[in-house]
């Protein structure tokens, strides 16, 4: 089982790099699995050329590879102009369209100030759900004054289990051996015939008919 770690942090030390290992820190307390990081910075030149020449550098090759064969993805990136960066963006346009399909993500940013905390809401989970990623319901954003406050370690457990549960569901204490379908079904994207698309245990991704979700939810 394998966690990869996309950084799009700029300088070193960074503090998305910071967030980013922490998160991965946090996902590795509930499940055994081999993580690998990404830095974009040390790629930027690579995604420059593969938008020019149409091909990928060695490096770069192996990064994309990494990612589409990854279990589950923790991505992190810093604001830019309320937004993702463009150096996160630009990789992330160069990702296969089928490679994100119905795998966990786990968002995460970092910036200067609070004013920016719903750039993971409004920027970052806009473009993973594009990529039919399963998107996590909570991510997690840090401000300048966040690092050292309790809000933000507990923000960070949070979502490391909740990306531990959908990478590897039977290794959480006290989980069976079927994914939370409840959870998935209300966080994943919705199907093209208009459907919610969940997870069965057996089969993987389902398409359940919206009547069928509402007739559970009516109360006899």
């Amino acid at each position: 089982m394998k966690v990869v770690v996309v950084s799009a942090g700029l300088s070193s030390p960074s503090s998305t790099r910071l967030l980013a290992d922490r998160l991965a820190a946090a996902t590795l307390q509930h499940v055994d699995a081999e993580t690998e990081v990404i830095e974009l910075r040390e790629l930027a030149t690579e995604i420059a050329q593969h938008f020019v020449t149409g091909f990928p550098p060695a490096r770069l090759a192996a990064a994309l590879d990494a990612v589409a064969a990854a279990d589950g993805l923790i991505v992190v990136t810093p604001v830019f102009a309320a937004s993702y960066s463009g150096l996160f963006k630009s990789f992330f346009d160069l990702i296969d369209k089928d490679a994100l399909t119905g795998k966990p993500v786990l968002l995460g940013a970092t910036g200067g100030t609070a004013r920016h905390s719903l750039v993971t809401e409004h920027a970052l989970r806009p473009l993973f759900t594009y990529l039919r990623a399963l998107v996590l319901p909570t991510a997690v954003y840090a401000a300048s004054e966040d690092w050292g406050e309790e809000g933000l370690a507990q923000r960070i457990a949070r979502a490391g289990a909740e990306l531990a549960r959908f990478t590897a569901p039977a290794t959480l204490p006290g989980a069976g051996t079927a994914p939370d379908v409840d959870t998935a079904a209300a966080i994943a994207p919705r199907s093209p015939t208009g459907a919610i698309t969940s997870v069965d245990p057996a089969d993987g991704f389902v398409t359940v008919p919206f009547e069928q979700r509402l007739a559970a939810l009516r109360v006899p």
